[in-house]
Order: C-alpha cells, then sequence, then structure tokens
C-alpha cells in the first residue's frame, strides 16, 4: 500500500468490519421495534455505502476510475443478507499496479463480511456485455455512483442509454419472464413458493419497474398512475403488496441468517408468529400466513399481465391499428381481446364467461386486453345466485369445457380473476388452501387445474408420446369432456371436514343437476368424484394377483366405461400432486389393474383376467427370441406354482428363466440385477435354498445401501427354493445405478452364502416436511377373506430401513411373509404385506405384534 502503511490499512479494514457489524445490529433492532421496510432496504444500503467508500479510499484508487453501485444495490436498496454488486468502470484497460489496488479492495470488502459480487470493466467492455446479455443491460440500467470519475460515469450513463433498445429489452425481459415462471411449473401457489423467484414474487415488481424504467414511464408507482398504465387505487394497492412482500424477505434473512428466499415448512410458523398471526379453530398461523401471501401473490400476477400489455400499447403505438368488431361487446385490438365500451360486463353480465369462449375459439386473440382484464376483476360479483340459474350461462360454462382448445389457460384465467369461485361458489374455499400431506405440492385450487391439464394433454397429438395408452383411451371415449366436470370436483370439498370424495360427490350431483346433464353423464360424472381414490388403492395396496380382488374391484366400477374413465382420472390426478409422487412403477400397477379388470368386464374368468396362459405364452415367445429351444423352460416351471406366474409378469417370468434353466437346483445363492426402463429403480432378483431369517437379511443389505424396497413378490418354490424379487430406488441418487449391479449382486450373494447377523440399514435424516408435519404410525392386521392369510396395512413415515423394521418383527414372531406392496407418497409410506403364521390365529399375539410394529416405526 503507497497511500497508507499496512497497519493502517488493518486498522481500516477492523473500523468497516466494526462500522458494518454495530449498524447491522442496530438496523435490525430499528426494525424490530417498528417494521419499516425502507429501515432496513434504504439503513442497510446506506451503511454498506459508508463501509465501501472507507475502503476505497483506503486503497487510495485513482480519480480517474469510478467505483458503480449497480443491480438492487444500485436502486439504493439492501435485504439483510443481499449479494452487494459492484462496477469498477475503467478509462482503460488496468496495468499491474492497478489490478493489484483493485484486488486488494475486492479482498478487504470480502473480509468485512460483504457478499460482493464485482466485475471490472472498461467503458467499451461494459457497453460490448450489455449488447450481448440481457442480464448484464438490466443490472447496468440502475447504476449509481459511488466514487471517482463522475465524468466517466457520466458517459457511461448516456451511452448506455443511446445503445438502449427499448422493445428489445421488453421482449427479452417477457421471455425472461415465461422462462422464469417455467422453473416454477407456471405457478405462485406453490406449497414452498420463492418470494423472489416464484410467479407472484418480488421479481415480477422489479421487472415492471426495469421496463418503466428503460422505456421511459416512469420511476414507481405514482409515475404510472399519473401515466394513467394504471389507477391510483392500483398504485396503493401495488405499493402496499410490494412492502408486505419485503417484510416476507426481510424475516426470512433474519431468520435464517443468510440469504434464503424459499418459503419453506421450517420457516412458515415462524413467519406467521413475526406478522403476528395466529391460528384459527381450522387452520394453523402458518396456513392463515400462506393464504395471505398467496392473496398478494395473485394480485401481482394480474397486475403483472394488465400492466405488460400497457407497456406494450406505448412501446409498440404502431401496432394500434383499425379495431376489428366481433360481436356487439367485443372486438379485437392488436390481437386481443377487447370489450367495446367500459360498461359491457354490467350491461351484458354473460359477456363474463362469454369472453373466455372467445379466446377458445378464436385461435388470433393472444389474450386480454388491459382494460378487459380490470373490467372483468371489478365486475366478477354480478356473477350471483340469479346469473348461476340462468339456463344460457349454464350451458355457456358448459360450453367452456367443450372446446377443442383453451381449455386449461382460460380455467386458469377464470380462476385467476376471480370467476370460477363465483361461478362455482365451493370452488370459493379451496383457492389458496394448502394441503400438509407431504405428497401434495400445489394448493387444493392449483392441484386441480393440474389434473385437469393433465387430462386436456390425453387428448392432445403432441403429448401422444408421453402418455400412448391414456390418448388412445381418451380420444375413444365418448364426450371426454365429463371428465374434466369430474377432475374439477374430485378434490373440491378438501379442508371441510369428514370426507371430501363423499362431500364432493354432494357438489358434483348438484352441479350436474342445474346443468341439466343426461342421468347417465351425471351418474359417472358424481360416481368418479366418490370414487376418485380407489383405483390408485387398490393398486398400490392390495395384491392385484389375487382374483378376488380383482373381482372385487370389477363389481366397484362395473361397466367398461367407468373403469376407462377412472382409470384416466387416476393417472392424471396421481401426476397432478408432483413431479416426485409419479413414477413407472406406479403407473404399470395401474395399467396392471386396469387390463385385468377389463378383461374381466368382458367375460374372462378371474384366472384369464390375470393372463395366466397368456402370460406363459408370452415368457415362452421371449425364451425363442433369446434363443433357448422350446422346453427348456420346463425343469423350472414345474416347480413354480400359479401364485408365481399370477404375480410376475411374463418378461420378467422370462427374464428368471434365461438366469435359472440351467441350475434349478443351484447349491450356491444366484443374485442378478438390473436397471429398470427409463433409469428408475434396480430390480433384483434372489435364488437360494430357503433359509431363516432370509428376508431380513436382504432387506438389511438394501437398507444398508440407502436403498428404497418399491415392491417385493416373495415366492417358495416346490422344491424349497426362495425366489424373491425387489424394486429398488436410491431417493437421493438415480444417475448411478447401473455402477451399483455388480456390487449388489456380488455383496448379497456372499452374505447369503455365509449367513450372519442381518446389517443394520443406515439411518438417514429426518426430512425437512417430516419434521413439520410428523406422521402418527398406523398398524392394522386383518384377515383375508378366504381366511387362509392376514393383511398387514401401516402407514408411517418413510425411510430406508423402513421394511427391514417390519421383517425384524415379523421374522421374531414366526411370520411368514408372502408379498409387500409398497407405496411411498411423498414423505408418506402406506405399505400392504399379505402373510401367515400360527401365532396370528392367537388376538392377544397379534395385539403384541402391532405394539412392537408401533414401537419400531416412530420417528
Amino acid at each position: 500500500m503507497s497511500a497508507m502503511s499496512i497497519d493502517d490499512f488493518q486498522a481500516a479494514l477492523a473500523h468497516a468490519r466494526e462500522h458494518l457489524s454495530s449498524g447491522c445490529a442496530r438496523i435490525r433492532a430499528a426494525y424490530e421495534a417498528h417494521p419499516a421496510t425502507s429501515t432496513v432496504l434504504k439503513g442497510r444500503a446506506h451503511l454498506v455505502d459508508e463501509a465501501i467508500l472507507h475502503l476505497w479510499r483506503a486503497c487510495a484508487m485513482p480519480r480517474e476510475v469510478a467505483l458503480l453501485a449497480v443491480g438492487g444495490y444500485g436502486r439504493g436498496e439492501l435485504f439483510p443478507h443481499s449479494d452487494v454488486d459492484l462496477l469498477v468502470l475503467l478509462p482503460a484497460p488496468a496495468d499491474g499496479p492497478l489490478q493489484a489496488r483493485i484486488s486488494t479492495l475486492i479482498g478487504a470488502l470480502w473480509d468485512v463480511g460483504l457478499e460482493i459480487g464485482q466485475s471490472v470493466r472498461t467503458l467499451e467492455e461494459c457497453l460490448e456485455a450489455a449488447e450481448e446479455d440481457i442480464t448484464v443491460q438490466t443490472n447496468l440500467l440502475e447504476a449509481r455512483l459511488l466514487d471517482g470519475n463522475a465524468q466517466l460515469f457520466e458517459e457511461f450513463a448516456r451511452r448506455y442509454r443511446a445503445q438502449l433498445d427499448v422493445l428489445t429489452f421488453y421482449k427479452a425481459k417477457q421471455l425472461e419472464q415465461e422462462n422464469r415462471y417455467a422453473r416454477f411449473n407456471d405457478t405462485p401457489y406453490a406449497l414452498e413458493p420463492n418470494c423472489k423467484e416464484s410467479p407472484g414474487g418480488l421479481r415480477d415488481l422489479q421487472m415492471l419497474g426495469w421496463i418503466a424504467r428503460a422505456a421511459g414511464l416512469g420511476r414507481n408507482w405514482r409515475d404510472l398512475a399519473r401515466r394513467r398504465l394504471i389507477t391510483g387505487a392500483e398504485a396503493s394497492e401495488l405499493r402496499s403488496i410490494e412492502r408486505f412482500l419485503q417484510h416476507v424477505r426481510i424475516r426470512l434473512h433474519y431468520l435464517t441468517g443468510r440469504t434464503e428466499d424459499r418459503l419453506l415448512f421450517d420457516h412458515q410458523e415462524k413467519l406467521a408468529r413475526a406478522f403476528g398471526i395466529e391460528a384459527t379453530a381450522a387452520k394453523r398461523a402458518s396456513e392463515v400466513f400462506m393464504q395471505r401471501y398467496y392473496v398478494n401473490a395473485k394480485k401481482i400476477t394480474q397486475t403483472n399481465t394488465i400492466l405488460l400489455q400497457n407497456y406494450g400499447a406505448e412501446i409498440f403505438p404502431s401496432r394500434g391499428g383499425a379495431a376489428f368488431v366481433i360481436n356487439e361487446r367485443f372486438q379485437a385490438v392488436r390481437e386481443l381481446l377487447d370489450i367495446r365500451s367500459e360498461d359491457t360486463f354490467e350491461r351484458h353480465p354473460v359477456a363474463l364467461l362469454e369472453c373466455f369462449l372467445l379466446l377458445q375459439q378464436r385461435s388470433e386473440l393472444k389474450g386480454m386486453t388491459a382494460r378487459t382484464l380490470r373490467a372483468l376483476w371489478l365486475n366478477r360479483t354480478r356473477i350471483n345466485a340469479a346469473f348461476r340459474a340462468d339456463p344460457a350461462n349454464r350451458a355457456l360454462f358448459l360450453e367452456l369445457l367443450k372446446q377443442k382448445r383453451g381449455i386449461v389457460h382460460e380455467f386458469r384465467r377464470m380462476n385467476q380473476y376471480g370467476i370460477l369461485s363465483h361461478y362455482l361458489p365451493a370452488w370459493r374455499r379451496i383457492v389458496g388452501q394448502m394441503q400438509h400431506d407431504l405428497f401434495h405440492v400445489y394448493t387444493v385450487d392449483q392441484h386441480i387445474l393440474m389434473v385437469l391439464r393433465n387430462m386436456r394433454r390425453f387428448t392432445m397429438g403432441e403429448h401422444a408420446h408421453e402418455y400412448p395408452l391414456m390418448t388412445r383411451l381418451m380420444l375413444g371415449f365418448e364426450r371426454h369432456w365429463l371428465l374434466y366436470v369430474a377432475a374439477l370436483f374430485h378434490d373440491i370439498a378438501k379442508g371441510r371436514g369428514g370426507d371430501h370424495s363423499q362431500l364432493g360427490m354432494g357438489d358434483a350431483r348438484e352441479f350436474c343437476d342445474h346443468h341439466s346433464l343426461p342421468p347417465g353423464d351425471a351418474e359417472l360424472v358424481v360416481w368418479l368424484v366418490a370414487h376418485h381414490l380407489t383405483m390408485s388403492q387398490v393398486a398400490q395396496k392390495e395384491d392385484t394377483t389375487d382374483p378376488d380382488v380383482i373381482r372385487r374391484f370389477a363389481d366397484t366400477v362395473q361397466t367398461e366405461r367407468r373403469l376407462t374413465a377412472l382409470y384416466l382420472l387416476t393417472h392424471a390426478d396421481i401426476r397432478g400432486t408432483s413431479p416426485k409422487v409419479w413414477n413407472g412403477w406406479k403407473g404399470k400397477l395401474l395399467e396392471d389393474l386396469f387390463f385385468a379388470t377389463q378383461r374381466l368386464l368382458r367375460g374372462a374368468t378371474p384366472q384369464q383376467a390375470l393372463g395366466l396362459d397368456d402370460r406363459q405364452e408370452d415368457a415362452r415367445e421371449l425364451l425363442r427370441y433369446h434363443g433357448l429351444r422350446p422346453g427348456i423352460e420346463e425343469t423350472l416351471w414345474t416347480q413354480l406354482d400359479a401364485v408365481y406366474f399370477m404375480r410376475h409378469s411374463a418378461e420378467e417370468i422370462a427374464w428368471h428363466t434365461r438366469i435359472l434353466y440351467f441350475r434349478p437346483q443351484s447349491e450356491e445363492p444366484v443374485v442378478k440385477a438390473r436397471v429398470l426402463e427409463g433409469d428408475e429403480g434396480v430390480q433384483v432378483m434372489v435364488f437360494t435354498p430357503d433359509q431363516k431369517d432370509l428376508f431380513v437379511r436382504m432387506t438389511g443389505f438394501f437398507g444398508r445401501l440407502g436403498f428404497s424396497i418399491l415392491d417385493a413378490k416373495v415366492h417358495t418354490t416346490r422344491h424349497g427354493y426362495a425366489l424373491d424379487s425387489f424394486i429398488l430406488q436410491d431417493p437421493g441418487n438415480a444417475s448411478h445405478y447401473r455402477d451399483v449391479i455388480q456390487l449388489i449382486e456380488h455383496e448379497l450373494a456372499e452374505r447369503l452364502k455365509h449367513p450372519g447377523p442381518a446389517d443394520r440399514p443406515t439411518q438417514g435424516r429426518l426430512s425437512r416436511q417430516m419434521r413439520h408435519f410428523p406422521i402418527t404410525p398406523q398398524i392394522s392386521i386383518q384377515p383375508d377373506d378366504p381366511g387362509k392369510h392376514f393383511i398387514l396395512s401401516l402407514v408411517a413415515a418413510d425411510r430406508p430401513g423402513l421394511l427391514f423394521s417390519v421383517a425384524e418383527v415379523l421374522a421374531r414372531h414366526e411370520i411368514r411373509l408372502h408379498t409387500a406392496k409398497i407405496a411411498t407418497l411423498g414423505e408418506r409410506a402406506e405399505d400392504t404385506f399379505l402373510i401367515s403364521g400360527p401365532r396370528l390365529a392367537l388376538d392377544g399375539q397379534i395385539l403384541q405384534i402391532e405394539r412392537e410394529l408401533l414401537e419400531r416405526l416412530q420417528v
């Protein structure tokens, strides 16, 4: 250091560190005493200014260099743990001594505790970077001179503004927002939203500010109101919403002690307390707080849409053109649907639904004008009891569900602007309602709209490759729009208490009666709402290789039309809960149940419905395809009973036979593993002379490796061999399955060859969700209908080693496990086991087993 000694510089460093530390503590104390966003945002920016300038001068930076605050810091706002974005602006490339000074400065800023995002550029480099990168261009939009060469800064500002292409900037920010929305599934209603980046978050408001500033439309909400881009009331509301989100982000930073913008379950209850929100009789404080968040996020997305259109009208004046009259109520303006007069909805309330139908029918229309959206929102309350009772309005609502395009887009828009909740009063209760069941990741209303989206995709050619069977069934289903009605009502009674399927059935029946659906169609919709969980429960919890199970399910559905409708709705419903809940194995369980029941309804016997003969013939064809001569399978197959063939697919039977046909009595354990199609897990086959505690040792081994067991089929051959198969998944790492196949085959075979104590599964950490929404274990042991076996059902928090814990208890009581149906729904395991053993004949023993299982399943 030439300007001061090393000791002096260290003193300056200590002074800046102390100044920042004490200043931040003072700001936090002031905020906690009297919460005001400016106390933190402006206060911390000013505090950081002082620290940076102190160190800038301590480094004796040359006067020809300029130091700029950019990004949010340039705007003069810093959240408690926000990064500090700086630009060192140079008149010419830095020489060695200047580079050393800049490095010293940046290092010092990190040393005092600032998270620095820095760039060092010449004026020309800045302009070039802004030209190529919209993020850089945005960051420089609010640049502020901190110290140094003012003339250089003025030159930068002048040339930056001259270079800024407002039309390109506007389009780029719109595209950027679309991509950002897509990362968050286009919804602000996720259960753990990001208050900065999610739709309806602070970034939406910041983007509106950036475009307004770039286009010279204003620097704040009041400026936009003066230009009549929004109303004065909307400007006030926007400022209020902005303050709310700023408070949320400030408190998140203080709660976590870091930059944290996600409203995780861990923080929601604490945030509610910080906002002074109390629990109600029906809702947790966190649910009340989150509903308030969703209401504000919804208003932001509404205003964002309106303002972007108004910006477009200002920025693209040449796109005005003459209005094209559609009918007496509507016209098309710049490819947008527009009301022909401000009082259209007042004079013609039917237009409140008609506007959505027009958007569906006219592909040239890209949306609604800002004044139409505003009028729609202001007039939503005109949809009242008299409106809903009007046969013309009822017919129009059904037409919205029958259109060839735009159904999902328009129902989302109807939900966004309050039309859906006024037309369907029951819908009002589920808007923004959270679901603390650990596998839904959306609020109830958004989940329903996701299910509607999934159903709609079954009709679309561009998605046929994703769901070929679903598409074929949907396109062959007469009046498939009835399934959309069932989708709208299947969860509409969530949160009321009681069985939501039964309560929703009443709502669906009332809707069908009011809308004059033919009796057969109405009966189908009502039945689907009442039974929308039945197929997934049977497929995932019952033994679908049992003819009696298939017969009972067929008795429930009764007709093939019902079966197809329920299959489509179930598939769409599961996929609409969370991207993590669905997997190929669940799809296979549903598909097998569908085809077995379809065959039974078409007149097959239960055994024929399960396809035993067809399965064996298909397996033989696969063996021939792999070059095995006819009859080679008989040596093994004579040792296998009908239950084996019913529980395994033809492909699995052929796989087992190819491995075992030449060693049907191998003294050495045979272990083979393969990766499932789509890299969705590993399938493991074990063939070995049966031995004591075999299942316990295998599940312990898999648990120690960290695998979750999705399915287990346990079979004992006629000659005393265990032929067991497992479907495994690694919740944390799906990319390494091929790497572990040899490990599984070698290590498990060695353990079975030299029996010893079972491996103890690793104990994974409790998930965030489980800490905040713990699951109380439930156990039930009931005899099956023939009375030969018992069905063990459990509900518990999922974790590696869960099946090992169950198997260990059963082994201790000499109970034989025949099959395991593992249904993992997010963090919740709902498993069903078919078991037998002499002790199960004694009630006292069953109670003892249940108690031991409950103790082992406690988290």
